[in-house]
């Protein structure tokens, strides 16, 4: 992903025609990898962008600008054009497990439907082995045969999140895009969808875009992780190093609100102050300088900060952490 933007028009109100009177500024000009066969973290706090970059590789919300590409595919290009045989294998490649298994089902369909629906669609299966491979599927999650005649009322939250990944597996995507699968889950639930996350991607050695603002999950699945922060990103690196030694003064803010299961033990937490800029107009400069904790100066109002590799393929866009 090669500085993607995506912003939404402002209209104001009309009786016929509806004139735009500003954008709100969700993603701007993002860029990182994802490694075959590996997990990748996308962080932050609520609105900063994250389920956002996620449907714009989708093409669910076009972007404004920027390439997305895909096992060598131009994936704006392809989506753009009237190819839909092209764009049908690449909606093959790339699955979705949305945020809340209760409006991602279809009330309406049996979990047989739901689940085989994806193998009709894209001619997978024959008619007659469409049962056979849909039992192999509820085994795979952890469901037996006879969920399959049931409705999606009829399930658990954990239930039903693993109704939408056998889904999301049915046409063996090599991408799958998991948009905080956990966020509405019990604790103990959480642990078990996480679980099957990592067993299914050693079995099918598939590349997950892991996102989520619960940082002690992704701890425990992600590989790489990338923060951000008010449509940008301010810190990608290795999992292990981004939680022992964060450089960022978001991260550290961020890092430091994950609680201890010890009531002995102390730890400082990094409270935050002001308030966080409006994605409509936003600072000009680094977005983080009105909250920052490190002291600042003239450039961290008027310049963006690049994100520079530290060592270690640790990078940071900090103009006060890359000086020190």
């Amino acid at each position: 992903m090669q500085n993607l933007v995506k912003h939404f028009p402002i209209t104001s109100r009309g009786i016929i025609l509806k004139k735009q009177v500003g954008l709100i500024h969700a993603v701007d000009g993002i860029s990182f990898s994802v490694n075959k066969g590996e997990t990748f973290g996308l962080v932050g706090e609520s609105g900063c962008g994250k389920t956002t970059t996620a449907r714009s590789i989708l093409y669910l919300d076009p972007p404004t600008s920027g390439k997305i590409n895909f096992e060598g595919n131009d994936l704006v290009s392809v989506f753009k054009s009237r190819n839909k045989a092209e764009k049908l294998k690449l909606r093959r490649k790339i699955q979705y497990v949305f945020q809340n298994p209760y409006a991602s089902l279809d009330p309406r369909m049996t979990v047989a439907d739901i689940i085989t629906e994806p193998l009709v669609i894209h001619n997978l299966v024959p008619k007659k082995n469409c049962l056979q491979r849909l039992y192999e599927l509820l085994e795979l999650v952890g469901l037996e045969e006879y969920h399959a005649e049931r409705y999606p009322h009829e399930f658990s939250g954990g239930q039903r999140q693993r109704i939408c990944i056998a889904r999301a597996l049915a046409v063996e995507p090599t991408l799958l895009i998991a948009d905080e699968p956990v966020a509405s889950l019990d604790v103990s639930v959480r642990a078990q969808i996480l679980n099957l996350l990592r067993e299914l991607q050693q079995k099918f050695n598939t590349t997950f875009l892991y996102i989520s603002h619960d940082l002690s999950t992704v701890r425990h699945i992600c590989h790489r992780v990338a923060v951000m922060y008010m449509g940008r990103i301010v810190e990608v690196a290795k999992t292990k190093n981004l939680f022992d030694s964060p450089l960022h003064p978001y991260t550290k803010a961020l890092i430091s609100s994950i609680p201890i299961p010890d009531p002995m033990a102390k730890k400082s937490r990094i409270i935050l102050t002001g308030e966080v800029p409006s994605p409509i107009n936003p600072p000009v400069g680094c977005r983080f300088e009105a909250r920052c904790t490190y002291k600042k100066d003239q450039k961290c109002v008027t310049n963006v900060p690049k994100l520079v590799d530290v060592g270690n393929n640790h990078f940071v866009a900090c103009e006060k952490t890359k000086k020190s």
